[in-house]
């Protein structure tokens, strides 16, 4: 018998996505209204959603064009999350995106809407947006939260 996880509630994902707008971005941070990067948020929204965090993350860079073999950030998502493939990913779902060509994916969003999804800039911190073409192509995985454990 397979144990089949279910995903969380995606409306429930969003509000409590949303609640992070206007966070100011904040390297490797993940506190509400204080500050967080992109997988700062994904880790706060985890925690409300799911439950304590499975591991610490261990410091990672900021270069969005680092290259290299292995898919790290996929790789550690996909080992708590259920992957979905990109084309079909809809509003609450995680994606990660490639901002350069041949790069590792190193950016985190979460889906809001059919057009639109959540993120921490630099120097913005945590906003809504259009999933304009630009970033819809940078899509490079897709990932569903799971019900709280």
């Amino acid at each position: 018998m397979t144990n089949v996880v279910s995903s969380a509630n995606p409306t429930r994902v969003i509000a409590i996505a949303r609640s992070w707008l206007g966070t100011p971005y904040h390297d490797q941070a993940s506190l509400r209204g204080v500050g967080c990067d992109c997988l700062g948020l994904a880790r706060g929204v985890w925690r409300e959603v799911v439950g304590p965090e499975p591991f610490p993350i261990p410091p990672y860079s900021r270069d969005w064009g680092e290259t290299g073999p292995r898919e790290v950030l996929a790789e550690g998502v996909r080992a708590m999350m259920i992957e979905v493939e990109p084309g079909v990913a809809a509003p609450g779902a995680l994606v990660l995106f490639r901002m350069k060509p041949r790069a590792i994916a190193k950016h985190v969003g979460i889906l809001t809407g059919p057009g639109a999804f959540l993120h921490a800039y630099e120097r913005l911190g945590v906003i809504e947006e259009p999933l304009t073409h630009a970033w819809r192509r940078r899509i490079a995985f897709a990932f569903l939260f799971p019900r709280e454990v």
